[in-house]
């Protein structure tokens, strides 16, 4: 199995000489179909730079369906029906917040514009869940964390694991933005409602920095 490229931007970061060998020898050693495919292992580092994030929204681990992760947090491949369901909850709040939402459940139109979709493992063996939970990707999510704090950023942590990585942003004049998790065993727990979006777009105009389209496909921004 071929390894990844690493993500350029990224690749100073102590991880990928420290944690980064052990866990790719762990992946290729696994005999089970690892997701997201291998080129798309690190897509959302690739898609948004440490200069281009603005804002940084966590989830925690790919899609362990396959056809589904393509390395971005909670977004999809572009034809994939239905929706997974914290991608639905996701697209309901921003409907009700904004009014609409995209067409499709491809996110990187999002990343395109700044928006780093992180997730807190970036591998899954496909049907097994968080299965690669404990492999060691925490510390590269730290150290990234580290990074886009540095200057004032957008952070939207939805649920507990997500919120528990706080304590690694900086402090600095950042807008952390804190709910329920998107997912239906949480969601009407307050997660619907938090209006999100249009509040990362208040923070940011107030700035003087361009919002974030929100409903742009991600084919009219690459």
């Amino acid at each position: 199995m071929a390894s990844p490229p690493l993500p350029k931007a990224w690749g100073h970061l102590p991880f990928f000489t420290q944690e980064w060998p052990g866990i790719n020898s762990a992946i290729e050693t696994d005999p089970r179909q690892i997701l997201p495919p291998v080129h798309d292992r690190f897509a959302a580092l690739d898609l948004t730079s440490p200069k281009s994030t603005r804002v940084v929204i966590l989830g925690q681990d790919p899609y362990p369906t396959p056809g589904h992760a393509h390395g971005l947090a909670f977004s999809v491949k572009p034809n994939v029906r239905p929706l997974p369901r914290s991608l639905n909850n996701i697209f309901k709040e921003l409907t009700d917040d904004i009014g609409q939402c995209p067409t499709s459940g491809d996110l990187r139109g999002w990343a395109n514009q700044g928006v780093l979709l992180l997730n807190t493992a970036l591998s899954v063996p496909a049907g097994d869940a968080n299965g690669h939970k404990s492999l060691g990707w925490t510390k590269l999510v730290h150290q990234v964390l580290d990074l886009t704090s540095q200057r004032p950023t957008a952070y939207i942590l939805w649920g507990n694991a997500a919120q528990k990585l706080e304590s690694f942003i900086n402090p600095g004049d950042h807008l952390i933005l804190k709910s329920a998790h998107p997912s239906p065993l949480s969601a009407r727990r307050g997660f619907f409602g938090s209006r999100p979006f249009s509040t990362v777009n208040r923070w940011l105009s107030e700035r003087g920095e361009a919002t974030i389209n929100w409903t742009a496909p991600s084919e009219a921004l690459e």
